[in-house]
């Protein structure tokens, strides 16, 4: 019983007023007696209840029973009219019972009470509990969950529909041989044995200790390695999938069994929980961020059914309420950017991320992380962006209008600052090139011996005027990126090129990209009709846009990313970020950009591959999403 409802029963029990009474007896001692009945009751003092019954034993067998036909259900009742005649009694009374994991159930309900020898005693018989119960019966139970509603793509249809399932588990009743046992499912599912042999031990024979929960396709895959093992089971069951284990993961999130730890956090203030063991609930994204939305009320049935169980017995209901359904989620994911993205990055055995989205409008239209990534770095990952920053180094310098895409630039192979060396890849060296040749071919010096002749704020304010450094306000979080605005000397020149302090995430990545091609850079959306995220950045001038575009389309057609020059109207940037201590550096590769008039309307993209080393694995896996639209 929880304690809050306790309390609470407690003084609805003092304060009831007496209504009326007839000819004949104490009222007040009436009323008393059928309050403390019902308070020990509530209070789960069952044996005390019952011994203030005309039958201790009948009375204590009925609540029971009723315990167990309503679990985890607490009682909340209160006193009503009491009427008494001569050595009879009755008191009306409302019951109210939180059920567990379902809306309230009450109902009005009578006690009868007799005077044996100066002292009232609740008449045991089953109507004590519900009118509606005779001799020989008891109460059933049934709660229900609604469907889950939908989570939607950009066209209104469902992404995740209901999928078979195998749940790879062991009965541990039927085991033979564990560490074999244990060793044969890790080689299969990747499940460590160490892991497998420690739940077993845990379990009771007959119990089903799960391992692994796999769609039909890839339990099948493992089938003959797992199926005849001594102690394997593999019952099935149905979940709502979305139509890969991977499709926009990062975004949408997974949808399973309630877990202990979320029941406990939907409980509401008097400690009654909203999810129940048996319940589908989402486990992270969208299906968790709108878990309320999406899941509905539960709804129940209350029976009366026979003690002995009698064949045939379906019962009489005697209280229903239907399950209210939740309401749908839209999203403005595209699946066919979805799964040629989802395709592309597989291709890639290094964790690699991509986010695609709507230039006009700022809609995530695609969110792909491949088997080896942590899918939540392609929305909140904090990343050095390389030479994806001389983008909006680049928005600076024109900005400023000290440059124009064809003043003639340094381009040398090493620049020192302050005592330390900065070098281009290879330490490849122009001499004297157009900016927009600087541009193309990553030239780390010139960017470098540019940015340093800015006002040390004008390498942050341009970031921020594509959005970077933004608290946008989305359902899941958008790690906008961070570009110091008092950073000088070495650090001033390594932000320059993406290193340094500036991080930055794939999803404000592909953000920055929009806003070159739209010119008008927009709020994320990650959820349709959704309140504005935040204020849509100012974006650079017009003027200084229709100048960094060419300079971006230059870099595909004869610069870095020149190995998808027949892709139309594609513009872009490389980078590469090192990283850590190693020598050489680690690094990851990165390319940024966006088409115009494709096949699915005008994109924008990130691509990350994380330690990729060069920006070309970066390019690659571009390349393959491209071919994958047609």
């Amino acid at each position: 019983m929880r304690r809050g409802v306790v309390s609470a029963v407690v003084a609805v029990l003092v304060a009831a007023p007496v209504l009326t009474a007839c000819s004949g007896g104490s009222e007040s001692d009436v009323q008393a007696a059928a309050a403390s009945f019902l308070t020990d009751w509530a209070k789960g003092r069952l044996t005390t209840a019952a011994g203030a019954t005309t039958d201790r034993a009948a009375a204590e067998a009925l609540l029971k029973q009723t315990a167990a036909d309503l679990p985890g259900a607490s009682l909340t009742p209160k006193v009503g009219k009491v009427s008494v005649d001569g050595s009879s009694a009755t008191v009306g009374w409302t019951a109210a019972w939180a059920l567990d994991a379902a809306p309230d159930w009450t109902y009005q309900a009578t006690l009868r009470l007799r005077d044996s020898g100066g002292h009232w005693r609740v008449v045991a018989e089953p109507t004590v509990v519900n009118p509606r119960l005779g001799k020989g019966q008891h109460l059933k139970l049934v709660r229900s969950m609604p469907d889950r509603a939908a989570v939607t793509d950009a066209s209104g249809a469902p992404i995740f529909t209901p999928t078979e399932v195998v749940n790879v588990g062991v009965d541990p009743g039927k085991v033979t041989d564990l560490p074999a046992l244990a060793a044969a499912l890790a080689a299969a599912t990747g499940i460590a044995a160490d892991q497998i042999t420690s739940d077993v031990q845990k379990g009771k024979p007959g119990q089903f200790v799960p391992v692994i929960t796999l769609r039909r396709p890839d339990f099948e895959a493992i089938r003959s390695k797992v199926f005849d093992l001594p102690g394997a089971v593999f019952p099935t069951s149905t979940r709502l999938l979305a139509p890969s284990s991977r499709f926009a993961v990062g975004l949408l999130g997974r949808v399973g069994d309630a877990t202990a730890e979320i029941i406990d956090q939907s409980k509401d203030s008097s400690g009654r929980p909203r999810y129940a063991a048996t319940d589908q609930v989402g486990l992270s994204g969208l299906q968790k961020a709108f878990q309320a939305q999406l899941s509905g009320t539960a709804g129940y049935t209350v029976t009366v059914v026979s003690t002995d169980g009698a064949t045939g017995d379906t019962g009489e209901q005697i209280a229903s309420l239907a399950a209210k359904p939740g309401t749908p989620l839209g999203t403005p994911l595209v699946p066919t950017l979805q799964n040629a993205a989802d395709a592309a990055v597989a291709t890639q055995p290094l964790p690699t991320d991509m986010v695609i989205v709507r230039p006009s409008t700022g809609e995530i239209l695609a969110v792909s992380s491949n088997a080896a990534a942590d899918p939540s770095h392609a929305l909140a990952g904090q990343f050095p962006p390389g030479s994806s920053m001389k983008t909006m180094t680049a928005t600076a310098l024109l900005s400023a209008g000290k440059v124009t895409p064809q003043t003639q630039v340094a381009c040398p192979g090493t620049t020192t600052v302050q005592g330390r060396e900065f070098e281009n890849e290879n330490k490849f060296d122009l001499g004297t090139v157009s900016l927009t040749q600087a541009f193309a071919q990553s030239c780390n010096t010139t960017f470098i011996q540019q940015a340093l002749g800015l006002p040390d704020p004008a390498l942050a304010q341009a970031a921020a005027s594509y959005g970077v450094g933004q608290d946008w306000n989305l359902p899941i979080t958008v790690y906008s990126g961070s570009v110091p605005s008092d950073a000088t000397g070495t650090t001033k020149a390594a932000d320059a090129i993406g290193q340094g302090k500036v991080l930055i995430s794939p999803a404000q990545m592909a953000l920055v990209a929009a806003g070159v091609a739209s010119g008008k850079p927009a709020v994320p959306v990650e959820v349709v009709g959704a309140k504005v995220a935040g204020t849509a950045p100012s974006g650079p001038s017009s003027s200084v846009l229709d100048a960094l575009r060419p300079m971006m389309r230059q870099v595909v057609l004869a610069g870095t990313a020149k190995a998808l020059a027949g892709v139309p109207n594609l513009y872009g940037k490389t980078g590469t970020a090192e990283f850590g201590s190693n020598t050489p550096p680690d690094a990851h590769g990165w390319f940024m950009g966006y088409q115009t008039g494709g096949t699915q309307g005008d994109i924008a993209f990130a691509v990350l591959v994380e330690g990729g080393h060069s920006s070309s694995a970066a390019v690659a896996v571009a390349g393959s999403f491209f071919r994958n639209l047609g």
